[in-house]
């Protein structure tokens, strides 16, 4: 390591042209010692110095991001065009190239000969598929990664890989985030509430928010909070076990939530009242309040969550809100007995179901055929 003394006996022309380990541990504009030229003045302005390097800074890691992301569509354009070409010849020469036919055995070991790693069979097949999937190039195609575009060619139906692309765009999903939507099958959680067109519109625009009720899932799906079903845990625990995943409980809320606070006090005289979870909708512009129940949920838990949005509803909300939203979040519920429970009480109060584990994709696809 270079001491502060040394930089004179070094001098600073050779100081610059050493190799750019000796400076890695000791930036020039930390030394105060006796210094020589234009160090010395560099240094006696410090602040000005950091900015100038934390602006050159942004500027590279804004360059880089942009030069990574035009790469980015460079290949999967790539990819497309390759599996363009693989179906024309196909077609052409009569010839299959399913996954165990022996085209793509032959042309993947010609291509990686000829141009390197990147053209194993696996990833060949996927280009094909890529373009059997997406036959006309389009746009929103080109915005996404090709990690993404792996993950869309895993839905097999057009309709719901429609959905998954509208929002991934939409909500920039990560390829993990995106993963566990497909994995947690949102598209058929939010279609089995819809009619035909409702569903159609879903499958074609993305997931709209236009009023509370879109804002509500049932079930939810928490498999993230790696609770096992058979554990018994109680409702401090299941919040504590949200808030270290509030990434990911957010996610599958879904858009537009963020969040306000937990165990949100609300007092009557010296009587003292607590909301588990309290969001504020973005798309809503409304307070959402969340009461979490590890049982059933009844119709007391419907009265107090009544009384939390009445509370919010005239309290909280400020000039430009909305009224407040209420999910009572329970481990289940009794359709009959919530209907009775919510009789004559504002549509914003919903009761909803959570579930630890992921869905049955079979059931969920079939209960979906049966409504298209």
């Amino acid at each position: 390591m270079i001491k502060k003394n040394d930089i004179t006996k070094i001098g600073y022309n050779s100081l610059i042209k050493k190799p750019a380990h000796l400076l890695t541990r000791a930036p020039v504009s930390q030394y105060s010692g006796p210094l020589k030229n234009g160090v010395k003045k560099l240094v006696n302005r410090k602040k000005d110095y950091k900015g100038l390097v934390e602006a050159i800074g942004v500027i590279l890691r804004k360059t880089r991001l942009k030069a990574f992301q035009q790469v980015d569509r460079i290949l999967v354009n790539t990819y497309w065009e390759i599996g363009r070409h693989i179906v024309v010849y196909e077609q052409k020469n009569n010839e299959k190239a399913e996954y165990g036919s022996g085209l793509l055995d032959v042309l993947s070991g010609d291509l990686k000969f000829r141009y390197g790693k990147g053209f194993s069979r696996r990833n060949v097949l996927n280009m094909r598929r890529f373009y059997l999937a997406y036959p006309k190039w389009q746009a929103a195609t080109a915005i996404l990664s090709w990690t993404h575009t792996l993950a869309l060619l895993s839905v097999e139906d057009p309709l719901s890989r429609s959905f998954y692309e509208k929002e991934c765009i939409a909500n920039h999903w990560s390829t993990r985030e995106l993963e566990r939507q497909i994995n947690s099958m949102l598209f058929e959680r939010l279609a089995l509430s819809k009619d035909k067109k409702g569903v159609l519109k879903l499958a074609r625009k993305g997931h709209g928010v236009d009023d509370p009720q879109d804002a509500v899932k049932s079930p939810y799906v928490l498999e993230f909070l790696g609770i096992p079903d058979n554990q018994r845990y109680s409702e401090k625990q299941l919040e504590q076990k949200i808030i270290d995943n509030l990434q990911m409980f957010l996610l599958e809320l879904g858009k537009g939530f963020a969040f306000v606070g937990r165990q949100y006090r609300i007092s009557f005289g010296n009587k003292h009242y607590y909301v588990d979870l309290v969001f504020y909708h973005r798309i809503l512009k409304c307070f959402v309040l969340v009461d979490l129940k590890i049982g059933h949920a009844d119709h007391l838990d419907v009265g107090q969550m009544n009384m939390y949005l009445n509370y919010f509803k005239k309290e909280e909300t400020s000039g430009g809100d909305k009224d407040p939203i209420g999910i009572i979040l329970a481990a289940d519920k009794d359709d009959v007995l919530v209907e009775y429970a919510l009789g004559g009480i504002s549509s914003k109060l919903f009761v909803s179901k959570y579930q630890l584990y992921l869905p049955e994709k079979r059931q969920l696809k079939a209960e979906l055929r049966k409504l298209i």
